[in-house]
């Protein structure tokens, strides 16, 4: 598979997970972009603080590693019957730093902790007490107060007495770890020291992930998208009553042009709207006009002429003459009929179809054309004049070629359905578009007489559409011409 053809891919799996409206979308931009400079200050941030805190750490605990070689050196120097002496005095004390027992064993301790903080430490520990007293089998561990055991018969730390001096160890509610270092002096002779590093979150790896930034964090993204909403709303409005203008143009041409403000942007798009709605106004009036004047000025030129027709001597030449003239005439009415078809400025009503479509079944009963009519429908809200010719051209349709037709009506909360079906001989599939073109007739005869001027269903669906429907052609299976039309309720 080629790199351009798993890219479409790609962005088409995409475009299925983005929101469909352009508010949706700017609002997804916010929050991931939001998100993402928050997680990226974080991460900064954090890098920062780790390093800083390392650094710390680094500087902390070489201290204290100096400290506890003093005090390994001090206790080595001492008689081994003195030593117990010395650790009494200092438990009696009191306020020393560092818990410090002699063992006849190494007490285990439940080792917690890891990542480079704790390797810090225990690197230099290590490294001071083999460079200061030789020592290299030194363990140094850490534990949490509560599991940490002291003096040859393990004792917990919170079950000493008091006086022994233990309280720097715990800093309740804190309950920071225990560094605890065991070297061995003598056969079954281990010194044991105990001490705290004052290093908050020593050991927690998501210290920056406290309740407080995270509460910091949705604080700011809310507001960040309450803010943007107000501001995406107000930028997204006047594209909104553009779609909907744009919507509307196709059905009303008069509609009043967009008020004109907002952004550059939009204010731009806003008025080449307008000025492109007054254009489109100006050529269909224009248009109207012409086909107007062009109709109305050959009417006077094509009577004169048929008059002198009627004088003429020879019977065959004044028979040709008249039905030239006669469908010369005829295209005349074909194109002011079309301009009269395609010309809806005239008010929405709401009207009873089923009353339109008795009336025009009633005049087409006068001329021997049955009609029957099945359903019922609401009003519905149309241009009264338009929709009655949008009927009237298909069922005198229907009659003409079919003899008969046959009206259904289905009525349902987004549409009305009126179906119109004649008997005739129907049209190709590969016609079903063409016959909606001006003046293209599929009647073989040629003659205007027989098969009409071409414009009754091109007429007919520009009124559809002018009311957001639609007109479909097909065949039936029995025989007949299907003419389905489809108005929304607005």
């Amino acid at each position: 598979m080629s790199d351009v053809g798993l890219g479409r891919r790609l962005r088409r799996r995409l475009a299925r997970y983005l929101p469909r409206t352009l508010r949706g979308r700017f609002v997804l931009i916010m929050i991931v972009g939001v998100l993402g400079a928050q997680l990226s200050s974080y991460a900064i941030w954090t890098a920062q603080a780790r390093s800083s805190q390392l650094k710390q750490i680094d500087e902390l605990s070489n201290n204290v590693a100096y400290s506890v070689a003093s005090t390994v050196r001090f206790f080595r120097s001492l008689p081994y019957e003195y030593r117990h002496i010395v650790l009494d005095q200092l438990r009696d004390m009191g306020g020393t730093r560092f818990f410090v027992s002699i063992n006849d064993h190494r007490i285990p301790i439940r080792d917690i902790g890891d990542g480079p903080a704790k390797t810090l430490v225990v690197n230099n520990f290590q490294r001071v007490l083999e460079s200061e007293l030789g020592v290299r089998e030194a363990l140094v561990e850490f534990s949490y107060p509560e599991d940490l055991r002291l003096l040859n018969n393990e004792v917990l730390l919170r079950d000493l007495p008091p006086r022994w001096g233990h309280y720097s160890l715990l800093l309740d509610p804190l309950e920071p770890p225990i560094l605890v270092v065991q070297l061995q002096l003598e056969p079954e002779s281990w010194l044991y020291v105990a001490t705290l590093l004052p290093v908050p979150d020593l050991f927690n790896e998501h210290a920056w992930l406290s309740e407080d930034r995270l509460f910091a964090a949705v604080i700011v993204l809310l507001a960040v998208i309450g803010l943007s909403l107000l501001g995406i709303r107000s930028v997204t409005r006047p594209l909104a009553r553009l779609a909907r203008a744009a919507r509307q143009l196709g059905d009303d041409l008069d509609t009043p042009p967009l008020p004109e403000r907002g952004p550059r942007e939009t204010l731009d798009t806003t008025q080449a709207f307008n000025r492109m709605q007054e254009r489109i106004r100006q050529q269909v009036e224009e248009r109207e006009r012409l086909f107007s004047a062009i109709s109305h000025d050959l009417k006077t030129p094509i009577t004169r002429m048929r008059l002198r027709a009627e004088m003429l001597d020879d019977e065959i030449q004044r028979e040709r003459f008249c039905a030239a003239l006669d469908e010369l005439d005829l295209l005349v009415k074909g194109a002011l009929a079309s301009v009269k078809g395609l010309d809806l400025h005239e008010n929405i009503e709401r009207i009873d179809p089923c009353r339109v479509l008795n009336d025009l079944a009633d005049e087409l009963r006068l001329h021997n054309g049955k009609v029957s009519i099945e359903g019922e429908a609401a009003p519905l809200a149309v241009k009264p004049l338009a929709f009655k010719r949008c009927l009237g051209n298909l069922l005198e349709n229907a009659i003409f070629y079919g003899r008969r037709a046959e009206v259904v009506l289905v009525d349902d909360e987004q549409n009305l359905t009126i179906t119109i079906r004649d008997h005739g001989p129907g049209i190709p599939d590969a016609q079903c578009q063409r016959v909606f073109e001006p003046f293209v007739r599929l009647e073989p005869s040629r003659s205007r007489h027989t098969g009409g001027s071409g414009l009754g269903l091109g007429i007919a669906r520009h009124i559809v559409r002018a009311h957001g429907g639609e007109l479909m052609l097909g065949n039936h299976p029995d025989g007949g011409l299907v003419v389905t039309l489809e108005f929304p309720h607005q």
